[in-house]
């Protein structure tokens, strides 16, 4: 019997929804209880149409898998930004990871905890702890997500780029059950619009205050503070800010690519004369993930390997 157009339509449709079902998979990040997390309802909610989201305390983790055919082995787990007081979960999240898809690359967006005392025993290292968790995740799932091991890397905005790198400096010590010792050291990172430095000269006040409080020690201040972090086994690392960034400084990009440099780590370091904080506009809004291209190119990243 033929097929009507309206069925063929129908089942065109099924096939979109169903593949996208495979492609797009959010699961929990932990399997059981998440750690250090005090007994507390949910509360998060969504903004603006669901483009930015507020008081997340379940975190999950979304996978989006590239085709098959186009698939090349590589992954990054992306950081959204906000100031850890919010996730700017599409445009710094599921879009980036669509574009990453297209390249072949499979994308994982964290959605991670918000600092709060009231949902953490400790604040400053949730996000830390989610953000190894993701790259454990990751790390262990590789097989079945057709993943190299040694291609697995981290992105970051804004204070998800705080994140990335403190993932990217903090990796020798683990901040959530490992006794499997999976690698938790991400394999590449790239930093957009990073917040680094929570020094009093160039934090952006706040990141710091969501993360550590309003009376941080010196020690966390220091502990935090990426910049002060770098080893030669910190992962090679792309930055991309814009000089007029009036939210986060550009100093913050230029003070991690000098200590990256300073041991010898391979850094690329691209600065827009404008562009401001979020590259809404300009040369930077059009060309900021061509230049992530490139630089993963280069460096073989996006090579299918047999």
């Amino acid at each position: 019997m033929k097929k009507s157009i309206k069925d063929v339509c129908l089942l065109v449709l099924f096939l979109c929804w169903a593949y996208t079902v495979q492609a797009q998979e959010v699961m929990p990040l932990y399997d059981g209880e998440v750690p250090d997390a005090h007994p507390a309802d949910d509360q998060e909610y969504a903004e603006n149409n669901g483009e930015i989201l507020a008081k997340v305390s379940r975190p999950t983790l979304t996978a989006f898998l590239p085709a098959k055919e186009k698939a090349n082995g590589t992954a990054v787990i992306i950081c959204p930004g906000g100031g850890y007081e919010v996730l700017v979960i599409q445009r710094e999240g599921y879009k980036v990871a669509k574009a990453f898809n297209e390249l072949g690359v499979a994308a994982f967006v964290l959605k991670y905890r918000l600092p709060s005392p009231k949902t953490m025993q400790d604040q400053s290292i949730g996000p830390l702890q989610d953000a190894q968790q993701a790259i454990k995740t990751v790390r262990q799932q590789a097989a079945a997500w057709n993943i190299h091991l040694d291609k697995i890397g981290i992105m970051g905005f804004s204070a998800g780029g705080h994140l990335a790198s403190t993932a990217g400096t903090h990796f020798n010590k683990a901040y959530i059950a490992n006794k499997e010792e999976t690698s938790l050291r991400p394999d590449f990172m790239l930093l957009v619009y990073p917040v680094i430095s929570l020094s009093k000269a160039l934090a952006h006040q706040g990141s710091k205050d969501h993360l550590l409080g309003s009376k941080p020690t010196k020690q966390q201040v220091r502990l935090f503070s990426n910049e002060l972090q770098v080893t030669p086994d910190t992962p090679p690392t792309l930055l991309l800010h814009a000089e007029d960034d009036d939210v986060v400084n550009v100093a913050n990009s230029i003070r991690f690519f000098e200590a990256l440099k300073a041991v010898s780590v391979p850094a690329g370091l691209h600065i827009y004369p404008d562009g401001r904080h979020g590259f809404p506009t300009g040369a930077a809004a059009k060309d900021w993930f061509n230049q992530c291209r490139l630089w993963m190119e280069q460096r073989g990243l996006l090579d299918k390997r047999i």
